[in-house]
């Protein structure tokens, strides 16, 4: 195999998840905590994402107080634990086959561990991953800090070259280019003319497909 090591994102990567939770969750908090600002549209909460990062969104645009940063989380918390996503069409069988053929399965996400490990059980797929850095509310232990990885890398003894990122963001990027371990961006889970501009261009690879990240994988 190419590679000894996926690291991948969750949302909007591995599963469905942007548009059925994270931006209703968004929509309720605005109408709760800034019920005469304009919510913003669904493409634009996916730039706010990838560009300056939802933390610096809340906290620089909406200059959301300490307060409202937890009551917005308690919102959050609301919308992802009375839903959960589906993952794209034959991305665990790739997961899997890569796991039976020795190779190693983490996690690195903006979402919580227990909902992520959640997301994983209630597809069936309990033996995945072996490690997850999900959200944290320091920001030198989540992306784009490398930290995430370099602990991965640290654990597994790796390389970076023996490792790729999977994601679908900018953070990631800058992630990436910290640790020296090469990205593959996951062009299936939104299209945005800008993000899949700033994807193509930064990325090692741009992968358009499932089918795609499979090729590349077992490559």
């Amino acid at each position: 195999m190419k590679f000894k090591c996926l690291i991948l994102d969750h949302d909007d990567t591995s599963v469905e998840s942007t548009a059925l939770i994270h931006y209703p969750a968004h929509q309720e908090v605005m109408k709760r905590l800034r019920p005469n600002h304009p919510t913003i549209q669904l493409e634009e909460w996916y730039l706010k994402n990838f560009t300056p990062g939802i933390m610096e969104y809340m906290t620089g645009e909406l200059r959301f107080s300490e307060d409202e940063i937890l009551e917005e989380y308690r919102i959050w918390r609301e919308f992802t634990e009375e839903r959960i996503p589906d993952f794209f069409p034959g991305y665990l069988e790739i997961l899997e086959e890569f796991k039976e053929k020795g190779g190693i399965i983490t996690v690195v996400s903006h979402s919580e561990e227990d909902l992520i490990r959640r997301d994983y059980r209630h597809a069936g797929a309990e033996n995945l991953p072996e490690i997850v850095f999900g959200w944290n509310f320091d920001p030198t232990k989540r992306k784009p800090h490398p930290y995430p990885v370099m602990e991965i890398l640290r654990q597994y003894n790796l390389e970076p070259s023996e490792a790729l990122i999977l994601d679908d963001l900018k953070p990631a990027v800058q992630m990436s280019r910290s640790s020296n371990v090469p990205i593959a961006a996951a062009g299936w889970g939104h299209n945005i003319p800008q993000i899949r501009s700033y994807m193509k261009q930064n990325c090692q690879y741009y992968l358009n497909t499932i089918q795609e990240f499979r090729s590349l994988v077992f490559s």
